[in-house]
């Protein structure tokens, strides 16, 4: 017997592939899928597959067939990836303010209203129905696609509740009563026929009338169109009810508020949608993705900044919001004579524009004299050269360091600082007697 020591054996690190791949893949079925990803709902999406509209792996989709996590599933166009779904069915609440709309990506840069609700992991919110960007109050999102369509089909009747202030048409002080009868009845709008299910007048004004209305269709800005068909104009509208879901009190405009479960649930319930767990996979759209191509970028001659621009049209997506700015203007002059003369390749004009321009004299500065200035304290200064009630607004930079100076007229630490004669301590708001004078208030 030996006593060599036995050398440790080294095992190699392994990521296990092998075991990960042969874990079981999550199966639903198809419709149940494209329902929970908001498409439609399960019977009109099993009519589509019936009606061979989906692919599953670029092969026509068979009625009652199931899909795995990785498949991948076309409909109207669209790609789609079957993907885990980490997240239960959460609703929230979003009381929308103006300036956002309703989409997630907007071509013109706006704001969306998808940008303040809080980030997801494996799912993503659903706009339960639009308000467009003058319309604020309560907006529905929700992870369960299949209650989203829901609560959006016409054929659910789902209230929407809206407070609209509407102008009276010319030549009327207030909305008439024959009007508010005849939207109770139902007027004719481009899209078919269109009625006020409620409308209850709530308050006025001189100028302006207050009014509750429900409707149960939804369509799109149909409060509006129906008060315009009227010949009244709608001046604010706000969504204060979904179904059962009322916009709270105490929720400020851009937060949200995430409902209880058992709030859900019983949404889900009165909506009479099939009882039982969601359906475990849900559908994440495919980004398509292409190369850019390559930039061409053209100098002048002479190597100016001012006479160079970059061709980037044929750039791919990540480049398409700059390409207002691909063509590089020409800078500005640094005005008419002085030293340097401006920037080279300056902004130029010509025919009767130069010739007006070549034509007209320099204007005098005016002799200011030599005017006084009283000693003391620059505050004092401002209140005596400003007439009173004009607020002279900030002096220097906001955010100046402690001891740096706060404007062209201080003269070291305490110079603009208020009748104390001390300067504000960084970083503390301005009071009474700060800077100069009262404390600003917000605006």
């Amino acid at each position: 017997m030996s006593d060599t020591p036995r050398k440790p054996s080294l095992n190699k690190l392994s990521l296990k592939r092998e075991s990960a791949s042969e874990q079981p893949k999550l199966e639903e079925r198809l419709h149940k899928v494209l329902a929970q990803a908001g498409l439609g709902s399960r019977r009109a999406l099993e009519q589509r597959i019936a009606d061979g509209l989906v692919k599953v792996n670029g092969e026509v989709a068979q009625t009652g067939q199931s899909i795995k996590s990785g498949d991948k599933v076309e409909l109207d166009g669209r790609g789609f990836v079957a993907t885990a779904l980490t997240e239960t069915s959460r609703v929230l609440a979003y009381n929308k303010p103006e300036g956002e709309v309703t989409t997630r990506e907007d071509p013109e840069g706006r704001p969306t209203v998808f940008e303040a609700l809080p980030a997801l992991k494996g799912a993503r919110w659903i706009a339960i129905g639009r308000l467009d960007i003058n319309t604020t109050g309560l907006l529905l999102a929700t992870t369960d696609g299949e209650l989203a369509n829901a609560m959006m089909h016409p054929s659910y009747e789902v209230e929407r509740e809206y407070v609209v202030r509407v102008r009276a048409p010319e030549g009327e002080e207030k909305v008439p009563d024959s009007i508010v009868d005849r939207l109770a009845r139902g007027v004719a709008l481009e899209d078919g026929p269109a009625k006020f299910d409620e409308i209850e007048r709530i308050g006025g004004t001189d100028s302006h009338d207050w009014f509750r209305v429900v409707v149960k269709e939804g369509r799109n800005r149909e409060v509006r169109r129906l008060w315009e068909s009227q010949g009244c104009q709608v001046s604010r509208l706000k969504r204060t009810r979904y179904g059962k879901v009322s916009l709270p009190r105490e929720l400020l405009r851009g937060q949200s508020v995430e409902l209880p479960a058992k709030q859900v649930e019983a949404l889900r319930a009165e909506l009479k949608l099939e009882e039982g767990a969601p359906s475990a996979l849900t559908l994440q759209p495919v980004i398509g993705q292409r190369r850019a191509a390559k930039t061409t970028v053209r100098v002048s001659r002479d190597g100016g900044r001012g006479n160079a621009y970059v061709n980037g049209h044929n750039s791919a997506d990540e480049g398409r919001e700059l390409r207002r700015f691909d063509n590089v203007r020409e800078e500005r002059g640094r005005g008419r004579g002085g030293k340097g003369g401006g920037f080279k390749g300056g902004l130029t004009v010509s025919g009767e524009a130069a010739a007006k321009q070549s034509q007209r004299p320099f204007k005098a500065r005016p002799d200011k004299g030599n005017r006084a200035l009283p000693e003391g304290n620059p505050a004092a200064f401002r209140s005596w050269y400003v007439p009173d009630g004009v607020s002279t607004g900030p002096s220097g930079h906001r955010n100046a360091g402690p001891g740096a100076a706060r404007g062209p007229g201080a003269r070291g630490p305490g110079a603009g600082a208020g009748a104390g004669g001390q300067g504000r301590p960084y970083g503390k708001p301005k009071g009474p007697g700060g800077a100069g004078g009262p404390g600003r208030g917000s605006y």
